[in-house]
């Protein structure tokens, strides 16, 4: 199925779709975790905007609809990956994984490590991570966690 998904660069224009987005992938983070205080469930159309200039957001579309994105930034030498965002119709398919990888290959050369934060109680998010290699560092305090997530670097 992967062969209709295009990763492309997000685009200013692209912030009320990814807003949408957000919103619906984030009720079913907040339901796994018991926790509506989750920070992407109170941003609004300016704040995610101005978030595209902060982080490399990348996003992905079936016939003009954008149903998946995901975004990384350089912190010190840790890429940080953040909201791996997919359609709830789009789910099960690969694409989260698809969307994981790419996040991890756009990694600029300075970074040595990935960082990602997930609900403690988010078993399907926890799952795929590990699976790509990723172990939790630590799970901080609050109602969903977060777990935080790690994983080293390794250039061939």
């Amino acid at each position: 199925m992967t062969g209709e998904w295009v990763v492309e660069r997000a685009v200013r224009a692209d912030a009320p779709e990814i807003l949408t987005l957000q919103l619906a992938c984030w009720v079913r983070e907040a339901v796994a975790n018991d926790d509506l205080s989750i920070p992407p469930l109170h941003e609004d159309l300016g704040t995610v905007a101005e978030s595209l200039a902060e982080w490399d957001t990348y996003v992905v579309r079936v016939a003009g609809r954008l149903v998946g994105s995901v975004r990384g930034r350089l912190d010190g030498d840790v890429w940080d990956i953040g909201r791996l965002m997919v359609a709830p119709d789009q789910r099960g398919r690969g694409l989260g994984r698809l969307l994981l990888e790419h996040a991890q290959a756009v990694a600029p050369a300075g970074a040595a490590s990935y960082r990602l934060v997930t609900g403690k109680g988010s078993a399907d998010n926890l799952r795929m991570y590990k699976k790509a290699g990723f172990g939790v560092r630590e799970v901080l305090d609050g109602p969903s966690g977060p777990a935080v997530l790690t994983k080293r670097i390794t250039r061939r």
